[in-house]
């Protein structure tokens, strides 16, 4: 697989274009992202699903821009997939050779289910655990939901609900009546083995709701992958949203390049949210063109359970050579718990926290813990819930510290108090000061209120550095050789 791949997703609405990186096997991230609103289905939907002459023109000219970008990424593989509005088209065929003669690229036409697998392994391998769950992606043409049990992908379908198909059918003729009918007999066809308590929600319509939610929390955050919120406590929110006027949408916090399809996404969600029973809703930044990209990789296996891609690609780029930090944050953890008194889950955090909390140096190395703390907010995506990883970013940047700085104190809304993250802050910079110290082979223990370090030498400069710590409890630290 070549180091740079890009994926281009040939919606109704718009057209997307994602350059993923490999940074080694199995680590990559996301170089570059561009969307066109292309409106492939406009005028479609009351034709038979023809495409008119306008509507390829515009899409082919996208087609022309990303060739162009994909030279300049110096792309060596590119994966194109056509959905709703391509394969509901008679003039469909036409339109791919057109593009491939053109532009040299060719377009996968993927049927329904496909496209609702290809969602749903994305959310698999990306999101945080979750045992069960309903993807739920609402496009401009259909809406595609799978079944996922025990990480399996038990059961996709795909329903002709998209923003745009109710958007010309019903909300420009002002048919109430039959978009209601319409929207009705569609979910009727969701099956109860769909019904669940955890709604994975992708695709632009749903991810500007959860935007707007988080807007109305006033979410330290702004990346919506992860971010999860239950349906009831936003369910008025959602129903002034559906029955608001046009002129009225700028009242809410949804993007103005939004206005035009909002209303009919949230409908359908709305729906299908109170079809499923659904009390959870996780929203999924990735979607159909990370699940090909993935697929394209894994073949269809899943990635490591305890494999983060967004981490390792993190090391892989910022942290190649390897230290002694995480191993020894853990055995600080174990030996001071007497004192602490924290849940194990911490251990987690503080391993990655100790991997990352050097990668800053690499932008430079005054302010190289701040550095590195917005650089896990802004990279530390998959499979890293939000909560996760505003406490790591939090820790890395107290460096030690008792408190939270006044540029990462916005995250307190979603973080532990702060007798814990004193301690967790404590305990990450001792163990990487004995990492950049050099030293490697130590035990650890503690008793009669004294942490007790055996197998250091030569700690001319680590006493200097440790009488800088403050500790977050009344303790003594003793060295042995």
């Amino acid at each position: 697989m070549p180091k740079r791949v890009a994926v281009i997703d040939l919606g109704s609405n718009s057209a997307r274009a994602v350059i993923f990186e490999r940074t080694s096997r199995l680590g990559f991230f996301i170089l570059a992202e561009h969307k066109i609103k292309i409106r492939l289905g406009e005028g479609a939907y009351e034709n038979g699903g023809i495409l008119t002459k306008d509507a390829m023109q515009k899409s082919l000219l996208a087609f022309k821009k990303f060739k162009t970008l994909i030279g300049n990424y110096k792309v060596k593989r590119v994966l194109c997939i056509g959905t709703s509005a391509l394969r509901d088209a008679p003039n469909g065929a036409g339109f791919i050779k057109l593009v491939r003669k053109q532009t040299g690229i060719a377009i996968r036409k993927i049927d329904g289910q496909t496209e609702a697998y290809l969602g749903a392994y994305a959310a698999q391998n990306l999101l945080s655990d979750f045992s069960r769950g309903v993807t739920l992606d609402i496009g401009g043409g259909s809406t595609e939901l799978a079944l996922i049990k025990n990480g399996k992908i038990e059961k996709t379908l795909s329903l002709n609900l998209g923003t745009v198909r109710l958007k010309e059918l019903f909300f420009d003729r002002g048919d109430a009546k039959g978009l209601e009918k319409y929207v009705s007999s569609a979910v009727a066809r969701i099956g109860e083995e769909f019904c669940t308590q955890n709604l994975i929600v992708m695709g632009g319509s749903a991810r500007a709701l959860s935007g707007a939610v988080m807007s109305l929390q006033n979410h330290p955050l702004k990346i919506v992958h992860n971010f999860s919120y239950d349906y009831e406590k936003y369910a008025p929110f959602f129903a002034k949203l559906m029955s608001a006027k046009t002129l009225d949408l700028a009242k809410f916090p949804i993007k103005k390049d939004r206005y035009d399809t909002i209303r009919e996404g949230a409908i359908v969600f709305d729906k299908i949210v109170k079809k499923l029973g659904a009390k959870k809703v996780i929203t999924c930044g990735a979607g159909v063109r990370e699940g090909a990209f993935l697929n394209s990789i894994l073949r269809g296996a899943r990635l490591p359970k305890s494999f983060n891609p967004s981490l390792r690609s993190l090391l892989d780029r910022f942290a190649p050579e390897p230290s002694s930090a995480p191993k020894f944050a853990k055995a600080l953890f174990c030996a001071l718990s007497p004192m602490h008194g924290l849940n194990e889950k911490y251990i987690k955090i503080l391993q990655i926290a100790a991997s990352l909390c050097e990668i800053g140096r690499a932008i430079g190395f005054y302010a190289k813990h701040e550095t590195s703390a917005d650089m896990v907010l802004g990279g530390l995506n998959y499979r890293t819930t939000h909560k996760e990883k505003a406490l790591i970013a939090a820790i890395i940047s107290m460096h030690g510290r008792r408190e939270l700085g006044a540029t990462f104190a916005p995250l307190s809304a979603i973080l532990p108090d702060a007798g814990k993250l004193a301690w967790l802050s404590y305990i990450l910079e001792l163990a990487r000061l004995l990492s950049e110290n050099a030293l490697k082979n130590l035990e650890f223990s503690f008793e009669n209120s004294t942490l007790k370090i055996s197998g250091a030498d030569n700690l001319i400069m680590l006493k200097g550095s440790l009488k800088k710590l403050a500790k977050p409890a009344v303790f003594a630290v003793n060295f042995t050789s």
